[in-house]
C-alpha cells in the first residue's frame, strides 16, 4: 500500500492529507438544520450532519490530494450512528480514489490487537464467509505495549497489502512527559523510532516500508533526528497550521527524493470557512473554502521543499 501512496503523492505533487475530524461546531447551520429536521436532535441527526459535511468537503478536494485521515473519536462520540458515518465516509473516500488513513491509535496485545487489526485493515471470518469491517488502507497504532501490540497489525499488513503509522513523537504539548524521557542516555522517542525501522524491514514496499510513523510538526529538530534514524519510514506529520507547525520547519522530515513524509491538516482545512483568510467564501460555500485551503497548503509545503 505504501507504493500506492507514494505514487499518488508524486503524481499530484501533493504530500498532504486532509484530516476529516468533524466536530458539530464546524458544520454549517443549514446542514445541521436539514439533518435535525429529518432525524431530530439525536445521535442519528448529528451523524447525518457530519456525513453530509464530510461528503461536501471530499467532493471539493478529492482531485487535489492523495489521502484523507478520519479521526475515529470524532465519530465514536455519536455512538453506533457515528461509527456508521465513519464507515460511510471511508467507503465514499475510497470510491473517489482516495487512500484512507484511519486515525484510530489502537494499542493492545494478543487477540485484542489482532481483532483491531482485522476489523480495520483485514477481513473477519463469519462461518464460510469473510467481511471487511471498516477497510481502511492505513491506521495509526500506539506502540506503548511493545511488539505484542504492533506485530498483529504487521501480520495483517502483509496479508492484505495495507500499512500502519506508529506513534513515535506526537505533536501535543505534554508528549515529552513520557516520549522525551532518557533511557540509558537516549530519548525514548529515538528508541521507538529505531524499533519502527526494525519492524519496517519485514514489511517493505519498493523504497519505503508499509510501517510508517507519526512525528509531530511542532518538534522539527526531533523530526530531523528521526528522519535520519528511519530513512525507509514514511512519516505522517500532524500539527501543521492550526497547531503551529510551519512548512519551512518540515522540510527535514522529507528525504532527498522529495518524498518520505505526508503532512496532515484537519480543522485548518475542514473549518477553513471560519478563518478570516477564507471568510469571503461564506458558510454556504464552506467546501470551496476548504478547496482553496488545500491549494494554499500544497503551495506552502512544496514551495518550502523547493527552497531547501
Amino acid at each position: 500500500m505504501i507504493n500506492t501512496l507514494v505514487d499518488k503523492i508524486s503524481a499530484l505533487n501533493a504530500p498532504v492529507v486532509v484530516g476529516l475530524d468533524p466536530m458539530l461546531a464546524y458544520v454549517p447551520e443549514y446542514i445541521k438544520k436539514a439533518a435535525f429536521e429529518e432525524y431530530g436532535e439525536t445521535l442519528e441527526g448529528a451523524s447525518e450532519a457530519i456525513w453530509q459535511f464530510n461528503k461536501a468537503i471530499v467532493d471539493a478536494v478529492y482531485d487535489l490530494i492523495p489521502a484523507v485521515k478520519p479521526q475515529i473519536a470524532m465519530y465514536e462520540q455519536f455512538g453506533i450512528p457515528g461509527l456508521m458515518a465513519f464507515e460511510k465516509t471511508c467507503e465514499y473516500c475510497k470510491s473517489k480514489g482516495l487512500l484512507v488513513i484511519g486515525d484510530i491509535k489502537r494499542g493492545d496485545i494478543g487477540s485484542s490487537s489482532a481483532a483491531y487489526a482485522v476489523g480495520h485493515l483485514g477481513r473477519v471470518s463469519v462461518g464460510s464467509k469473510t467481511y471487511s469491517g471498516f477497510s481502511e488502507d492505513f491506521v495509526t497504532v500506539n506502540p506503548y505495549l511493545g511488539s505484542d501490540g504492533v506485530k498483529p497489525f504487521i501480520d495483517i499488513c502483509k496479508q492484505e497489502n495495507k500499512g500502519i503509522f506508529v506513534l513515535v513523537k506526537t505533536s501535543n504539548p505534554s508528549s515529552g512527559e513520557f516520549q522525551d524521557q532518557m533511557v540509558n542516555g537516549t530519548p525514548l522517542y529515538e528508541l521507538v523510532g529505531k524499533k519502527v525501522a526494525e519492524w519496517g524491514e519485514e514489511c517493505m514496499g519498493d523504497t519505503y516500508s508499509n510501517v510508517g510513523c507519526v512525528v509531530g510538526a511542532t518538534y522539527p529538530e526531533m523530526g530531523k533526528v528521526l528522519r535520519k534514524l528511519m530513512p525507509k519510514t514514511y512519516i505522517l506529520v500532524p500539527g501543521y497550521g492550526a497547531q503551529g507547525g510551519r512548512a519551512e520547519d518540515l522540510v527535514h522530515y522529507f528525504n532527498e527524493d522529495g518524498l518520505g513524509a505526508i503532512v496532515n491538516s484537519s480543522r485548518g482545512i475542514i473549518a477553513a470557512y471560519k478563518q478570516e483568510k477564507y471568510a469571503s467564501f461564506g458558510e454556504e460555500n464552506f467546501a470551496d473554502a476548504s478547496r482553496q485551503a488545500v491549494i494554499d497548503m500544497i503551495a506552502d509545503i512544496t514551495g518550502a521543499l523547493a527552497k531547501r
